[in-house]
């Protein structure tokens, strides 16, 4: 059963009886190092051996490398009050790790307390905002690409999970979004990655890979299909146990896997052929959901038909069977069926039955304070009508329940496989609750703060929906988001840049888009487009309209309209033909610029114009980007960045770095804007030169361009530095 953000009683209880026994077992005192007053960690050593320890004979719960995973966290970085339970539960767990004759219980209650202790640990600060750029394939922060289908996130501690399928037609797509995939679902992997704010992603492992021994003799690169997976956290067994849609054998079913830790190799549980009052043998879509009290519940239709969801709870006691469905709707046939939850309701979430196309998104809700309860019948999420779902399938949600709000985010699933939806597999956009019903928000960039909850509009998000065209998965004759106004409207085949569609608009017809609302400023209004004569026209709130004028060409070009002032408001873009003949356009934006700061912005340290006084390095795994500054060891031997502002006006400086020296001293610098000192910043020991963390202040920044420069102060130099992100305050 899975931590969440707030401890149960029964938790508290349980936590509370392991570290009394585990103190009996063997005593020992905790590490210096914490906040006044405050109960620190042990000091890892410079260097930690974690990798393989989940495989090695001496650790065979897994709670060596949970307790030498922990051990890297700094106590300033937490409130006094949350890091003392958690300095506690981390000595305990590691004392009850090193006694040879700890039970499989005694461990599994230990590592539950850490786990919950690290959940529950609250951040010294209100944190950064972080990018989420959308229409795009993601890359981890060692600059992979991120291959991961019909998964989840999940927190296990203070550490966010996410996991999926690497399907072989990733790479095929990736290389080439031009065309679609059908079938070249083939199972690479599943792969974890890991995140504190949501954002940045470290690959992990593989924790099953087409070798992993199954059922009967069977090896994962014997299943006929795997996916829509999602990891539960065991509190009995100090196991994480996923469930997985398989096809193995002739038979469907879910497959159950289980590890010591979230990042180890997990092993075969249990195949669970079918699961009771569903009338079909395995499942129609499913997603792992985790409760508030910690109870987790496989969110899944029935696989012939899909036209019933169930909501069914994994055994408690080990987490390796499903128990009986509940059902929950019944209606016409759903796929993508996940959960989540928002101001104490429950919603059940689901797209069109179609093979991976796009879809608004059918949601039912609660109307108990019980999960397995009844429902309401199904209605559109608000939101997801423009652009079926900033053109997904229904994936995901992650739950953030920040200091300042509760946001929910939906992770959109975007593939090539019988559908071309696209660039990009994964697109994620916020969900609010301000009336009666969560609003699904429809934004190609976006800023998050996974501390307070709070999000916001990115500055290069743009406000045209369905811009590209790519919503309708057949021709049709009213292209989805754009209201026809006469004339002949379609989808054509073949946009720009080999994308599979584009709007054709003839016969002086034409279409509009109403955006429900724009910030005051000033806009670049742009599309690339083809064929007969046109015109783009875009109307302010004040009824104040610009033109951007198309001629006719027979091939690809961009057209461009800067300068625009817009109110705050509504705003309407309006494409028509002038003339007989068909005007064909494409990749259609309306992006601000103006008194946009360099909001979201990321410097790496390797690339010019950044300098680094030492040498540029990548033997330390974890770094974003091609590499990291690992500066001189001298006074004044720096590290500096060229940043951009679009105005004058004080901004967010977060710096990441690792400082893995064996002495565990930290390393001051001197913080030095266009040539003045603005102040110092001391940069701890992270625990080993793999383990990164990041130090964030405010400075002023003048319009234009500005240099920024990290002067340590002492012999011992700067730590290694590998990024600096620049983002507006409050």
């Amino acid at each position: 059963m899975t931590r969440t953000s707030r401890t149960p009683l029964k938790r508290r209880v349980l936590t509370a009886a392991v570290l009394l026994f585990a103190s009996v077992l063997t005593p020992q005192s905790v590490a210096a190092g914490a906040p006044s007053g405050a109960e620190a960690a042990p000091v890892p050593p410079a260097a930690q051996d974690t990798p393989g320890i989940e495989d090695a004979a001496d650790d065979p719960h897994g709670l060596k490398k949970t307790v030498a995973d922990y051990r890297t966290r700094i106590p300033t970085k937490y409130t006094t009050d949350s890091w003392k339970p958690f300095a506690k539960a981390l000595t305990t767990a590691d004392d009850v790790a090193k006694n040879p004759s700890v039970s499989a219980a005694e461990a599994a209650a230990a590592k539950t307390a850490l786990v919950t202790a690290a959940g529950d640990l609250e951040a010294a600060d209100e944190g950064t905002f972080q990018t989420i750029t959308n229409n795009t394939f993601w890359n981890d922060t060692s600059g992979n690409p991120i291959y991961s289908q019909g998964g989840g996130v999940f927190k296990f501690g203070d550490t966010y999970y996410w996991y999926g399928v690497h399907y072989r037609g990733a790479e095929s797509y990736r290389a080439n979004p031009t065309r679609k995939y059908d079938g070249e679902v083939s199972f690479v992997s599943i792969p974890v990655y890991s995140s504190r704010d949501l954002v940045n992603w470290k690959f992990e492992n593989r924790v099953a890979t087409r070798s992993t021994a199954i059922h009967n003799g069977n090896t994962m690169a014997s299943t006929g299909w795997v996916g829509r997976l999602g990891v539960a956290y065991n509190e009995n067994t100090g196991k994480y146990v996923l469930a997985t849609q398989a096809y193995v054998g002739g038979a469907h079913g879910v497959l159950l896997l289980q590890g010591n830790t979230p990042t180890s190799n997990f092993t075969y549980g249990y195949f669970q052929g079918q699961v009771v009052n569903s009338p079909t043998t395995g499942t129609g879509d499913q997603t792992v959901f985790t409760d508030e009290d910690g109870k987790d519940y496989l969110i899944f239709s029935n696989r012939e038909g899909r036209s019933r969801g169930f909501v069914s709870k994994f055994r408690e006691s080990d987490s390796l069977r499903i128990e009986p469905g509940v059902e929950i709707r019944r209606g016409d046939g759903r796929e993508g069926n996940a959960m989540f939850k928002l101001d104490g309701k429950y919603y059940h979430a689901a797209s069109d039955l179609h093979g991976w196309n796009t879809s608004v998104n059918y949601v039912n809700e609660s109307t108990s304070s019980n999960i397995q309860g009844s429902y309401s019948s199904e209605f559109v999420l608000p939101g997801t009508e423009m652009d079926y779902s900033h053109v997904t399938q229904t994936g995901f949600f992650v739950t953030v329940k920040g200091t300042k709000q509760n946001t929910v985010i939906y992770a959109g699933d975007r593939w090539a496989d019988f559908a071309w939806n696209g660039i990009g597999y994964n697109q994620w956009v916020p969900i609010t609750k301000t009336g009666a019903r969560p609003q699904f928000h429809s934004v190609s960039q976006w800023q998050f703060n996974v501390t307070t909850g709070e999000w916001r509009v990115g500055p290069a998000n743009n406000y045209i929906l369905n811009p590209d065209i790519q919503a309708d998965r057949i021709i049709v004759s009213s292209v989805r988001g754009w209201r026809n106004l006469g004339g002949s409207v379609t989808n054509v085949n073949g946009g720009v840049n080999g994308s599979r569609f584009a709007l054709q608009v003839s016969n002086s017809g034409g279409v509009e888009q109403r955006i429900g609302s724009v910030p005051a400023g000033t806009y670049t209004l742009s599309s690339h487009a083809r064929g007969s004569a046109g015109q783009i026209v875009i109307t302010g709130a004040d009824g104040s309209q610009r033109t951007l004028g198309i001629p006719s060409s027979s091939g690809w070009a961009k057209r461009e309209l800067t300068g625009i002032a817009l109110p705050s408001g509504a705003a309407t873009v309006t494409v028509r033909a002038l003339g007989s003949g068909g005007v064909i356009v494409d990749q259609l934006s309306l992006v601000r610029t103006d008194g946009v700061p360099p909001t979201g912005r990321r410097y790496e340290a390797e690339t010019a114009p950044a300098v680094c006084q030492g040498t540029i390095d990548s033997n330390q795994a974890g770094f974003s980007g091609t590499g990291f500054c690992n500066g001189t060891a001298a006074v004044g031997a720096y590290a500096q960045f060229t940043v951009d502002a679009a105005q004058a006006g004080a901004a967010a400086l977060s710096v990441r770095f690792a400082n893995g020296s064996s002495s565990g001293v930290a390393r001051p610098v001197n913080v030095v804007v266009n040539g003045s000192t603005v102040g110092t910043v001391s940069f701890e020991a992270t625990g080993a030169w793999t383990t990164w963390s990041t130090k964030s202040l405010t400075a002023a920044l003048n319009a234009g361009s500005n240099t920024i420069r990290l002067e340590p102060t002492t012999a011992d130099g700067l730590p290694n530095v590998d990024y600096l992100d620049v983002g507006v305050t409050g």
